[in-house]
């Protein structure tokens, strides 16, 4: 298992850098303050006027970005998969497919740490909220095949499929053991998702050898199915007498 390591900084350098960044655009802007505000209280709690007041803008310039809370949340799964995307990449190319994949998952990891909070209020509410775990489902598995490409894993058809929900199923029981985890190195975290993506390579290749059994028997109805069609459109043809 590879050792993790968090980057940090002095406070006289953090200071200084937001001294000399320049103004954050109404977007960034938004997505900070939801993240924020969700660090604070329950989601159910926040409001979108909330949202704007605490990203200093107007009800009319957050409506010019975002629709809904919903909407932000989807902007900051994204700003996050850019994050591990945008991030240099160790020389993992002759390494497994796990251990690639553990790389990229302990990258993400690193991009939601300043958030921590906030992510785990945003978890708390779907353990609360179906209809907002479904939401979230739906992020994480679109956010979860950018981490399988960025690990040159395949992610298409339907061995891709399980896959992407498998992982994000896997994401969310790392994430309450990252939640909990104060240790620097993440010791517990790293342990913890290494038992699951190994546990899921197990399931990966399970589908991979019912998708190998099944190959057959689709192609099989497939051209039943083609050949009915094409005797179908014969026949009307006929009684059309063309």
């Amino acid at each position: 298992m590879n050792e993790h390591k968090t980057s940090s900084g002095s406070g006289a350098e953090e200071e200084a850098g937001d001294l000399t960044s320049p103004p954050k655009d109404p977007r960034e802007a938004i997505v900070e303050a939801l993240l924020e505000l969700a660090s604070e209280r329950n989601w159910d709690d926040i409001t979108i006027s909330d949202v704007a007041t605490r990203a200093n803008l107007s009800l009319s310039t957050f409506r010019d970005y975002f629709p809904s809370k919903g909407a932000i949340l989807a902007s900051f799964f994204r700003k996050i998969d850019k994050a591990v995307l945008d991030a240099p990449n160790a020389d993992l190319a002759g390494e497994p497919a796990k251990e690639r994949l553990f790389d990229v998952l302990m990258r993400r990891l690193d991009a939601l740490a300043p958030y921590k909070l906030g992510v785990e209020s945003i978890f708390d509410w779907t353990r609360r909220d179906p209809i907002a775990a479904a939401a979230v489902n739906r992020l994480t598995v679109n956010s979860m095949r950018f981490m399988l490409e960025a690990a040159g894993i395949e992610s298409e058809g339907a061995v891709g499929a399980v896959k992407l929900q498998g992982l994000a199923l896997a994401w969310a029981r790392i994430l309450p053991i990252w939640f909990r985890d104060d240790d620097s190195g993440l010791a517990t975290t790293m342990a913890a998702l290494d038992r699951e993506l190994t546990r899921g390579a197990s399931l990966v290749a399970r589908a991979e050898d019912l998708n190998r059994l099944a190959a057959p028997l689709f192609t099989l109805t497939r051209s039943l199915f083609d050949s009915r069609r094409t005797s179908r459109q014969r026949a009307e043809k006929e009684d059309a007498g063309i």
